[in-house]
């Protein structure tokens, strides 16, 4: 067995979700989630299928976050894995949903930092062992990274008052 890692390869700002689902259906029920849940949202998803034709299967309805998501789906390769990229909206507005999914069987990200997703690799395919989000914690939040915190999710309308 080896082990690598694959670094993510987005923008700065694009949020994605990387996940595990079992089933073909999922491109498509992930798709209707997003459009009923947050309609607004521009998304591109890349599935990588683990059985049969073996292919990595996408939608989205934006050219570019669907060619973000083939690209770096295909550098994953591994098995069953989902990757969607998506503006207008962040994670924490479909999350639910996409965990609600019935062939959803793991999160293992959501995020807009860069990732590196560790990767093992045997005879048989490749698989997911976990996910590098963002940097090391550098310390602890004083009273001011405190007061900063609660502002910012007040800006932009996460709480109220």
């Amino acid at each position: 067995m080896e082990f690598q890692t694959v670094p993510i390869d987005k923008p700065e700002a694009t949020n994605l979700i990387l996940g595990q689902s079992h089933f073909i259906k999922t491109v498509e029920d992930i798709h209707e989630a997003i459009v009923q849940t947050a309609p607004q949202m521009k998304f591109g998803l890349g599935f990588c299928e683990s059985s049969g034709p073996a292919l990595l299967r996408w939608t989205g309805n934006d050219d570019t976050l669907i060619e973000l998501a083939k690209k770096n789906a295909l550098a994953l390769s591994c098995g069953h894995c989902f990757l969607l990229f998506m503006e207008n909206g962040f994670p924490v507005n479909i999350l639910n949903t996409i965990k609600g999914i019935p062939e959803v069987c793991h999160i293992f990200c959501a995020t807009a930092n860069p990732i590196e997703v560790i990767v093992a690799e045997t005879t048989q395919g490749r698989g997911i062992m976990g996910v590098i989000d963002g940097m090391k914690t550098k310390g602890i939040e004083t009273e001011a990274d405190i007061r900063t915190r609660k502002e910012f999710l007040r800006k932009i309308g996460y709480k109220l008052g």
